[in-house]
């Protein structure tokens, strides 16, 4: 559920966030057919999205960026939110419509909704033609040609092996500065309002040697930045499958040979010291000192933790399956702290109106907020997700326009809070990676400091992927804004 891409702070009360999505770029290389994705969501999807492509693009395809256009059309989607699946239901009906015309039009719903929603998806609605899970990229090819001779496919199966280690993703709306790795897939926290576990399966790592080679390749190809990417990134560990004479721990993990996900950050750290590393979404029963340590050791690892909190009442984070309480969040913060120093950016999620969640607990939330001093939050007001275990034990008892007005508390806290901690960066010097141009200003780019934050600079003779410093002059809650130093 973790990260959502979003450019700015804060996430409107609507909620339309759970919704973003991205389109594929145009790709002719001369293949026959036209590939059409739209993905919603998370990281995890967008990165989900250049594998397809790639499966896909092995069977003939090229990429358009315009659905007319299109031979086949694959909405990745996203489940963590009805808002999302209520978008991806009505886009299906769009291209319905467009399939009327156009009979030879192949659709199909990846991800997470077609893991829940198979069934009703494929059988009751028909509004597609293709339903696959995120563990079965691989048969794409298969269904889509069986959806070409009028037969409708679906593969939901879920892995406990599947990382698509092999696949050299085709980087779909690239600036060409900045990439996904994904490092691990699955999850199994077990939140209790969380479908992840669900859709996406247990928690399995990727191979680090991999992993680095992917890096390579990408340094090779000019990207100056990478984030790793995984449902709990700090959960990683990876040994080989065969090792007799390995010492176990009480685990009977081979701990002679165990890859940490401290240990993967300084290996990826290595591959160029003109490589900026970050990750997400880390979980704070597992963010370690020895990540921090490790942080704080290589320069090109960006001081910058997504930590989602969710709430900020113990009784809630126990209902919610958290496994840690507010005391520990905080003990963690504090540590960050600590060994980063208060230049880390720190970032969260938070649920408010969860089941049977009282106005003094709310009232815990900002009182948490204002103790971390979080440099931006995603916000959401809390819906119940069919299959999930709060859906089967907790009754949704706390009114929406409750949750609304909470959630408005909490955006509006957060709007000041982000305010004051960008105020702490006027004056300093930072460098800046460049990614591409502004969006209000032909004569100005946008950067990200090493903290995550967008910073706007003029444009001079600069392109993206240079690395600059920057004198930060002004900001917004959402913004810095720099002068350049020579």
């Amino acid at each position: 559920m973790e990260n959502l891409i979003k450019d700015i702070a804060i996430i409107p009360v609507d909620d339309t966030a759970a919704c973003d999505f991205k389109v594929t770029q145009e790709e002719n290389t001369g293949k026959s057919k036209k590939l059409y994705i739209e993905s919603y969501g998370c990281q995890m999807n967008f990165s989900d999205s250049e594998i397809v492509a790639s499966i896909m693009k092995e069977s003939g395809f090229d990429t358009t960026s315009s659905f007319e256009n299109a031979d086949v059309i694959f909405l990745n989607t996203c489940s963590i939110r009805d808002k999302a699946e209520q978008t991806v239901r009505k886009r299906l009906q769009q291209f319905n419509q467009l399939k009327a015309s156009n009979p030879e039009l192949t659709i199909g719903v990846l991800g997470c909704m077609a893991e829940r929603l198979k069934e009703k998806l494929l059988e009751e609605e028909q509004l597609v033609d293709v339903v696959v899970g995120p563990d079965a990229y691989r048969d794409l090819p298969n269904l889509v040609q069986r959806a070409e001779d009028g037969i409708k496919g679906v593969n939901t199966f879920l892995s406990r092996e599947e990382t698509y280690a092999d696949i050299a993703p085709v980087r779909l709306n690239s600036n060409g500065v900045s990439a996904f790795i994904s490092i691990m897939r699955g999850c199994d926290n077990m939140c209790s309002f969380c479908v992840v576990p669900f859709t996406r399966g247990r928690e399995r790592s990727r191979d680090p040697h991999s992993i680095i080679a992917e890096a390579r390749t990408l340094v090779e190809k000019g990207y100056k930045e990478v984030t790793l990417l995984g449902q709990n990134v700090d959960s990683y560990k990876w040994s080989p499958e065969e090792n007799n004479k390995a010492r176990l721990n009480k685990k009977g993990e081979d701990i002679t040979q165990l890859i940490t996900f401290a240990k993967l950050l300084e290996m990826v750290a290595l591959v160029s010291p003109h490589l900026r590393v970050r990750f997400s979404t880390s979980h704070p029963k597992d963010i370690t000192d020895e990540v921090l340590y490790t942080m704080k050791r290589y320069p090109n690892i960006c001081k910058y933790i997504h930590l989602p909190v969710q709430s900020g009442n113990s009784r809630v984070l126990d209902l919610m399956n958290r496994t840690y309480d507010r005391e520990w969040y905080l003990e963690r913060v504090q540590k960050i702290r600590e060994i980063l120093g208060d230049e880390c950016g720190i970032s969260s999620d938070m649920i408010t109106g969860f089941c049977s969640e009282t106005e003094e607990e709310h009232h815990d939330t900002l009182s948490l907020m204002d103790q971390v001093c979080f440099d931006f939050s995603y916000m959401f007001y809390y819906s119940e997700r069919p299959g999930t275990l709060a859906a089967k034990k907790y009754p949704d008892d706390v009114p929406l326009e409750i949750k609304k007005r909470r959630l408005q508390e909490i955006i509006e806290k957060q709007h000041l809070l982000s305010m004051k901690r960008n105020q702490l960066d006027i004056g300093k010097v930072q460098e800046i990676l460049i990614e591409g141009p502004s969006k209000r200003s032909e004569v100005q780019l946008k950067g990200r400091n090493s903290a995550n934050k967008v910073v706007i600079v003029p444009k001079e003779d600069l392109k993206p992927g240079d690395y600059v410093n920057v004198r930060i002059l002004d900001c917004s809650s959402a913004t810095l804004f720099g002068e350049l130093l020579n």
